[in-house]
């Protein structure tokens, strides 16, 4: 029988990468001191333009009527609400309310700019949407500017920031857009961008670098071969001596 010596063994193969191990520290350092400086963990990435052509409303001064609350939305929202209502008493709503509250430790809020980028921070829940602002505030390249964020669709202000994450229903996770909020013929370089400040801006992609730039290359692993079965041979079983019928003793 002929063996194939390669089949014996099975090595894993090398992800190669293209990343600078190098620019891969510096992203998280980048990160690190971006943590630091503003208490959470930001990352700043671009979203396609088929994918929030909907918050384009500096860009493409879209009416209050492209936002407007149709009957077809009131009656999906009432439907869900129908199917979702359970007969409970008001203690036990709040202890599941508590329950659920205790275990959610993180909230993750993505900002998105008529530029089509977006900037993502993580919460607490117990942080009010205040919080939000603030770091806002430090961060878009115009702060002197009023502003305001709103949810879509339908178009809705959030005016109430005295809320907190959970209560607001941005646990976990929500998606807000955010607008200056001048008139229409008043500093149009303002709203042509950029929306965040160069610092900001310089950790775009940051967290592709660190995710992508620590494949290491395996020792080969050797996979015994395993031992042919072995196959015992049937001997041909002894044939008794037969005595003739027409011998007669």
């Amino acid at each position: 029988m002929i063996v194939d010596v390669s089949s014996q063994f099975s090595l894993k193969r090398r992800r190669f990468t293209n990343i600078d191990p190098m620019e891969a520290e510096e992203a998280k350092a980048k990160l690190a001191a971006a943590k630091e400086k503003f208490g959470r963990e930001i990352r700043v990435f671009e979203t396609s333009a088929a994918s929030s052509s909907q918050t384009e409303e500096s860009i493409t001064e879209e009416t209050d009527e492209f936002f407007e609350f149709t009957a077809e939305d009131y009656y999906r929202i009432m439907n869900a609400k129908k199917e979702d209502k359970v007969l409970k008493t008001r203690k036990l709503k709040e202890a599941e309310q508590a329950a659920r509250r205790s275990r959610i430790t993180k909230t993750v809020i993505r900002v998105r700019f008529p530029d089509n980028h977006t900037l993502e921070a993580t919460f607490h829940p117990s942080e009010t949407v205040q919080s939000l602002v603030d770091l806002l505030t430090k961060v878009v390249a115009r702060p002197e500017l009023p502003f305001y964020i709103y949810t879509t669709p339908p178009k809705k202000q959030i005016k109430d920031t005295s809320q907190d994450f959970y209560s607001a229903g941005f646990v976990p996770g929500a998606i807000v857009y955010f607008s200056y909020n001048i008139p229409k013929d008043d500093a149009s370089d303002a709203k042509s961008g950029p929306f965040l400040q160069e610092e900001i801006m310089s950790l775009k992609g940051l967290e592709l670098l660190t995710k992508h730039a620590e494949p290491v290359e395996s020792a080969p692993e050797t996979i015994p071969e395993a031992s042919p079965p072995v196959v015992q041979e049937k001997k041909p079983a002894e044939k008794k001596p037969v005595k003739p019928k027409w011998l007669k003793l």
